[in-house]
């Protein structure tokens, strides 16, 4: 028996992307075999197959920075699980395929009432933007913050869990984002036509608590500008090589010896038992109705091409979703 996945067969466009067959074995020990029922699209999964990541597995390879499925078949040892259940975990790549193996310490546990195409969006999105937001800013009621990149899907995120703990929230978006934006209670700021330093110097003299940034690292001047002494600007876009890491890391520290704080934060940051704990966090809150993630479109798992496309276009408020066929009825 086969099964297929999206492979990028070499650095580049769309055109490098191919659908391959690949035979469907038995798990390994300590491994789950996952039928994938959801992965969401990324700029990750863009950023890798053009080649804008340091330390990059060469192609060919399936991209997918994460995934919900059901447990299918248990490798020798694996406990814990049962057949059936659905998991979810943060692959980095291996998600735009029908099955994956995962070592089984890499899985959670997922309640069975959760909708797939909501749920799977906590796994990379809204636990980048509740480890940012309460773990390295670890915000308070009252606080006043900046949204850089506000619509996108950790934007959006921020923008549900910054209102659930009463910020005060600025967001930078194009105008026809706006009114989402306000609909979770925050101001928005054409980032094309007003300059947002300016606005935010008069409607806060006294300077904002936090700036989150998810756009690049030419950003770090502005954002600091409108930030209160002591207040502190928390960068999560991750860098395009391996030199503009460096870059970025040399940043950093430059701008924390003159007193401006930058925080980083990436995924390989905190650990998987934190993701556990808040992960069961986020499904908790998404159970209770309390967040909502905005899929702004779905498409069929082996069509990522399709939601790549999309997510480039620039077009995109909220998550795009790839999906199992039996789940697009």
């Amino acid at each position: 028996m086969n099964y297929k996945s999206v492979v990028v067969t070499q650095r580049g466009g769309l055109e490098s992307l191919k659908i391959v067959e690949n035979e469907l074995r038995a798990p390994a020990a300590g491994e789950v075999r996952v039928k994938i029922l959801a992965s969401p699209v990324c700029q990750d999964d863009v950023a890798v197959r053009v080649g804008n990541r340091p330390f990059l597995p060469k192609p060919p390879f399936t991209p997918g920075y994460s995934i919900l499925g059901l447990v299918e078949s248990l490798g020798e040892g694996v406990s814990g699980f049962s057949v059936g259940e659905r998991v979810a975990a943060l692959t980095t790549f291996g998600g735009h395929a029908e099955y994956i193996y995962l070592p089984a310490e890499k899985l959670v546990a997922v309640p069975a009432g959760l909708d797939p195409a909501e749920a799977v969006t906590l796994i990379l999105n809204y636990l980048v933007a509740y480890q940012t937001m309460h773990r390295v800013a670890k915000v308070k009621a009252g606080d006043t913050i900046l949204l850089i990149g506000a619509s996108g899907g950790v934007g959006t995120a921020l923008l549900q869990l910054g209102k659930l703990a009463g910020l005060k929230m600025y967001g930078l978006a194009s105008p026809s984002k706006h009114p989402l934006l306000a609909e979770y209670g925050a101001i928005p700021i054409d980032y094309r036509s007003q300059d947002f330093v300016a606005v935010l110097r008069q409607a806060e003299p006294a300077g904002l608590d936090f700036v989150f940034n998810g756009m690049g690292e030419e950003t770090f001047e502005r954002g600091l500008a409108v930030l209160r002494k002591g207040g502190v600007l928390i960068h999560y876009g991750g860098p395009q090589s391996l030199s503009r890491m460096l870059l970025l890391i040399v940043k950093v520290i430059g701008y924390n010896l003159t007193g401006r704080k930058i925080e980083g934060y990436g995924t390989s940051r905190l650990g998987v038992e934190l993701f556990k704990q808040d992960w069961n966090t986020s499904f908790e809150m998404l159970g209770q109705g309390q967040i909502k993630p905005i899929i702004a479109a779905k498409f069929p798992l082996l069509e990522a091409a399709r939601g790549y496309e999309l997510l480039e276009s620039g077009a995109v408020s909220g998550n795009i979703v790839l999906i199992a066929s039996e789940l697009m009825k």
